[in-house]
């Protein structure tokens, strides 16, 4: 009877993890990663492939902010390989712990107070379930709870020493992570200095992107046909990771406050709604939409509640967080290695909607990377009407098997962007035939091939739309600052065939200008002078204007600053870029050679120079009398060359971007974060954190006047 118990155990056990790795959540149809090998798998196998499809959604999520499944999806899996470990311990592998938003190019810094992260439920049974072990580790004295909704965005934590704003971490893996100071600063709604602050203070909150703002960047890539952002999470965590820092200032990140970390002292505060009062009266953003609950049932009552206000929310969420109040309870209750016995979220069922997809169509970027798109039937969904999704690449659609004619499922689980789960098979018409993602490409004209390992599809030859799109680019102010030559005018030298190439634009005559459409002699002038300042600009300029993919205008400027000519970066090898290191055990890790541009944009880089025609644009650059070479400092301010500054606050006269355009004119940097390495730190107006840090780091310290002066 023993034998059979545990042959019956042992086959229960496989059923339930074969289940959960081939059957959708909540209904998608499709597999989870990686597809099931065989029924006979043994239970080392199934725990080892459990582990590996953990570990690569944890890298999707945490690093490459591209996740592919739900929270509820992934939460199966974890649930799946609890169970096989409990059955079969021998097979157990290490804790894997809360995961790791680590990135490289970033310096590291400890939390004082472990980050840990939230145990999630998702039904009203498992929440009581986690009321009543509450009160049962807490002796069953009365509970008071705090809740809150969940924000979707990016756990940080903020440090405060005696008062002032010193650091911003994320994450990490609990006990460490990136120090993100620099794009974090750009939050205006952060404090930059506390009035009777403990000693030591550290402020937990979550980074996000308002919907508004999320439109508004998605409205800008349309009007480029640039692939859309996903969703506010996704892009506000690329954004916290910028190393460019120019591209940061243009996304515009918030910020709400909920937790604390370390404190000294200890006793500073009594209660969770206590230290929220003092967040709020020293000018944080929190949310404090329902008072302190009594009890689990209230508790309950109150996720009700923001299940009903989260609708009006001006940010992303998608569930509630439920947290004990006074903190010697929470002290009482403990904590796990990942989660906090005193506090769950609650996950709210993702909107969803049934639709008929009628057509996938194609949408070309910059770049030349196609993006399918689903036109759908128009449905109301999460109280906006929706007509199309994106698809993302060919791999997608196959792994779905999506296919024009299909009813399919659509879904926003804190996304703007609705995302296609998956095909109602049974809805299927009979005439639906599998996507040919090759044959549509031919049907439309796109001659197409996957880029290198990529999923993604490019075009081999410009289209006329990709041909305005990188024209407008090479002109904007960001490159080479071409005043008049925009969407319009790009347009008709496109049609006229004056450009095939964006450099083309360089050496068009006064009298094919006066081909174009509002042309007289004062436009073509004005239009002359402008190419001929063009040409003169800043090395800089040059390499922002080809369009290297992952080549933002900070990048650009440390490549011009580092290779002195674009003939150098042309030339440039792998090893000019990253440093490879083998470890002790034989591991290999890569050292950017130059700040901020890592393995991937190293490979953007090595990628772009490698292509023939893309060699022929810089010919063409010289040709034309553009400025390939980094101009050397000014003589004169030779005390600038070589420096570093920071730039913090508002200056009287002078813009950001005119300062750093003078320090970097002059030979200088400019950093983002202050360092024992930073030479001089300029301040304005309502310097915070930055200026606090140079005083205690005996950094010297520039007001304007001291700056120009410097400058000379």
């Amino acid at each position: 009877m023993h034998l059979l118990a545990q042959a019956l155990s042992l086959a229960l056990a496989l059923s339930l993890a074969l289940a959960l790795l081939s059957i959708p959540f909540p209904s998608p149809p499709y597999p989870l990663y990686p597809p099931r090998t065989s029924m006979s798998e043994s239970p080392r196998d199934q725990i080892l492939r459990l582990r590996a499809a953990i570990q690569r959604h944890e890298e999707l999520y945490r690093k490459k902010h591209a996740p592919e499944i739900s929270d509820f999806e992934f939460d199966k899996l974890v649930d799946a390989l609890a169970d096989l470990e409990r059955e079969f311990p021998m097979f157990a592998g290490p804790d894997l712990g809360i995961g790791d938003d680590k990135s490289e190019g970033f310096q590291q810094a400890d939390h004082k107070a472990p980050m840990l992260s939230l145990d999630n439920t998702y039904d009203e049974a498992d929440f009581r379930a986690f009321g009543d072990r509450l009160y049962k580790a807490l002796g069953g004295t009365g509970l008071e709870f705090i809740v809150e909704p969940k924000v979707d965005g990016v756990a940080v934590s903020l440090t405060f020493e005696k008062g002032q704003f010193v650091r911003a971490v994320t994450r990490g893996n609990g006990a460490r992570g990136d120090d993100v100071t620099a794009n974090v600063s750009l939050i205006r709604e952060i404090p930059r200095s506390l009035k009777g602050a403990p000693d030591l203070l550290e402020v937990r909150g979550e980074i996000y992107m308002e919907l508004a703002e999320f439109q508004r960047l998605n409205t800008e890539r349309e009007a480029e046909g640039e692939p859309l952002y996903a969703n506010p999470r996704n892009l506000a965590a690329g954004t916290v990771k910028l190393l460019d820092g120019e591209e940061a200032r243009k996304r515009r990140l918030s910020i709400v406050c909920y937790g604390l970390g370390a404190c000294e002292p200890a006793t500073a505060f009594a209660s969770l709604k206590e230290f929220k009062t003092k967040l709020k009266a020293w000018g944080f953003p929190i949310r404090d939409d329902i008072d302190v609950q009594q009890g689990v049932d209230a508790a309950w009552k109150a996720i009700q509640q923001l299940d009903v206000l989260r609708r009006d929310l001006p940010f992303p969420t998608d569930g509630a967080v439920v947290k004990v109040n006074r903190l010697e309870d929470q002290r009482r209750a403990g904590t796990t290695s990942k989660f906090p016995h005193w506090a769950v979220a609650f996950k709210f069922p993702p909107d969803q909607a049934e639709t008929i997809l009628r057509k996938i169509s194609m949408q070309v970027g910059r770049t030349g990377a196609i993006t399918p798109v689903a036109e759908l039937d128009p449905v109301l969904l999460a109280g906006s009407t929706v007509a199309r999704a994106t698809l993302h690449n060919a791999d997608e659609i196959a792994r779905k098997d999506i296919r024009e004619g299909d009813t399919v499922r659509i879904q926003k689980a804190g996304e703007i962007i609705p995302q296609v789960l998956g095909v109602v098979l049974e809805k299927r018409p009979a005439e639906a035939r599998p996507f040919d993602f090759e044959a549509r490409l031919k049907e439309l004209g796109l001659d197409a091939a996957r880029d290198g390992e990529e999923a993604a599809y490019k075009l081999r030859a410009p289209s006329r739309e990709m041909k305005i799109r990188r024209l407008v680019h090479f002109a904007s102010k960001q490159c080479l600052d071409i005043d008049g030559l925009g969407d319009a005018v790009a347009e008709q030298l496109v049609d006229l065939a004056l450009v095939d190439v964006p450099v083309d634009a360089l050496g068009i005559t006064p009298a094919q200008w006066r081909m174009l459409e509002g042309f007289k002699d004062k436009s073509v002038d004005n239009m002359m002078a402008g190419l001929a300042q063009a040409k003169q600009r800043e090395l800089w300029r040059a390499i922002h204007a080809l369009g290297i993919p992952n080549v933002g205008m900070q990048t650009a400027k440390d490549l011009a600053r580092h290779f002195k000519s674009l003939d150098a970066l042309e030339a440039a090898r792998s090893a000019d870029l990253l440093q490879t290191k083998i470890g002790k055990k034989g591991g290999v890790t890569h050292e950017a050679v130059i700040p901020g541009v890592g393995v991937e944009v190293s490979e953007s880089i090595l990628s772009f120079f490698s292509d023939p025609n893309h060699r022929d644009w810089v010919r063409a650059m010289r040709e034309a009398g553009l400025n390939l070479a980094e101009a050397a400092a000014v003589a004169a301010v030779a005390g600038v060359a070589g420096k570093t500054f920071v730039l913090t606050g508002t200056l009287p006269t002078l813009g950001r971007d005119e300062a750093r355009d003078l320090i970097e004119k002059a030979g200088g940097k400019v950093s983002g974060s202050v360092s024992k390495k930073t030479d001089y730190v300029v301040a304005g107006e309502e310097a915070g954190s930055k200026l606090t840090k140079a005083q205690e780091l005996g950094v010297p310290v520039l007001d304007e006047a001291g700056l120009r002066a410097l400058l000379g």
